[in-house]
């Protein structure tokens, strides 16, 4: 028996010992990719024919081209241009995608949505988007689940920051809405619901106990949202305080949907980091948001898909109507946003329409006054920026995650090349 357990010893002994080599040798894997054209986010020019080294999924090295060790890893992208891993900061994976069913959410069980968010995420993914801030789902925390899942590498997918669920009054633009009056609501798609800053503030910490990286409000009415206007305000500045307090406390901050004039200042004065929408912004918002170095995310692609597929498919009249209410307005609040140099964070609102289209905003960003290179920035060093993750992503940087994508055309030259992306690579390793 006692040789055997000297046996069994050694094994033990020799499987550790060779785990911690094994470990060793993936910390140390090291590869390459030359790139024909690199566009630099951070000083906003292209490098030709760069050389990018990769340890453990991380860039070491940008330099001029030069031929790599013999037998080492070479990932040839010298015919493409190459750019960071893009960033939505609006998108929804983790919830079923809008129809013209408003009961839509309660058709779908937790297990439904986890296996939905995974296909959602795959697909976003492949289409270049390697970050993502999910801003929100009904079935509360089946983005924390999913986020956990990608991150274990049980799922490909995008990184992602993560809501856990809408902060929002009774009966407002983040609850389901539009059934009858005796038709339940399950507890979990209520589990952000809050009335005055007591319960704003309670709610907060508990997303945050549960696992959220960050605090979404739903500050005005929503135009999908059923007995919700855009326009009108839902909570108060001290209700929007009340959880940016509380953020705070847990090193992280809120970001706000409002639609709506009023609503959009209301949250800038109580301390939000970013509004979502801004679809009906005034210039008065616009200089306080500047004022404050708030972000603005703009979904201005949305509204024509909308108005397209929401007629052809029968999305109810008082949508269609809300959405056309609010779609011009908004393109127009964009312009001048950009004239005003308020900081802009590429997102879609992703979910609203099929997930892996993302990058179609890019010629609305464009058309309404940013150049190529702002629109690109938008989508990585702002993108970053405004989620505190600028020193990982959205540069292709020393220090950062080898997120990387390769596209044939130049999108400097044409925008639209985004919405066709050749390669993709998450981590160092190519995904597509």
């Amino acid at each position: 028996m006692a040789g055997r357990r000297g046996v069994t010893k050694a094994v033990i002994g020799l499987a550790a010992l060779l785990s911690v080599v094994a470990a060793g040798q993936a910390w140390a894997e090291t590869s390459y990719v030359r790139a024909g054209r690199l566009i630099d986010t951070g000083a906003g020019k292209v490098l030709t024919d760069r050389l990018i080294r990769i340890d453990d999924g991380k860039v070491t090295s940008v330099a001029p081209y030069a031929p790599p060790p013999a037998g080492a890893t070479l990932v040839d992208w010298s015919a493409y241009t190459v750019l960071p891993g893009l960033i939505d900061m609006h998108t929804h994976l983790a919830d079923v995608e809008q129809s013209a069913n408003v009961a839509e959410p309660l058709l779908h069980s937790e297990a439904d949505i986890a296996l939905l968010g995974a296909r959602h995420a795959r697909d976003t993914l492949m289409a270049g988007f390697t970050s993502v801030r999910d801003v929100g789902t009904f079935r509360a925390f089946t983005d924390v689940a999913l986020r956990n899942a990608i991150e274990a590498g049980s799922v490909e997918g995008p990184r992602m920051a993560v809501a856990g669920a809408y902060v929002t009054v009774p009966g407002g633009g983040g609850e389901v809405t539009g059934t009858a009056p005796d038709v339940g609501v399950p507890p979990s798609m209520r589990m952000g619901v809050a009335n005055g800053p007591e319960e704003v503030k309670a709610k907060t910490r508990m997303l945050f106990q549960r696992g959220a990286d960050f605090i979404k409000l739903i500050a005005t009415g929503a135009v999908l949202a059923a007995g919700t206007e855009p326009g009108a305000p839902e909570m108060s500045e001290e209700e929007i305080r009340a959880a940016v307090d509380e953020a705070a406390r847990n090193r992280s901050y809120v970001t706000a949907h409002a639609h709506g004039a009023e609503g959009i200042k209301i949250a800038l004065r109580a301390g939000v980091r970013s509004i979502e929408h801004a679809s009906l912004i005034d210039d008065e918002g616009i200089a306080l948001a500047k004022q404050k170095g708030a972000w603005l995310v703009m979904d201005i692609y949305n509204g024509d898909y909308i108005s397209e597929v929401g007629r052809r498919d029968g999305w109810p009249a008082d949508i269609l109507r809300k959405n056309d209410d609010t779609t011009e307005a908004q393109r127009q609040g964009f312009a001048k946003a950009v004239k005003a140099g308020v900081k802009i964070a590429f997102g879609t609102d992703a979910g609203v329409y099929p997930h892996g289209l993302n990058a179609r905003q890019f010629r609305y960003m464009v058309r309404y006054g940013m150049t190529p290179m702002q629109a690109i920035q938008s989508a990585t060093t702002s993108a970053a920026a405004l989620m505190g993750k600028s020193a990982d992503v959205g540069e292709v940087a020393p220090g950062h995650y080898a997120d990387l994508i390769a596209v044939a055309a130049d999108p400097l030259a044409d925008i639209a090349a985004l919405e066709r992306v050749d390669h993709v690579m998450k981590g160092g390793r190519v995904v597509r």
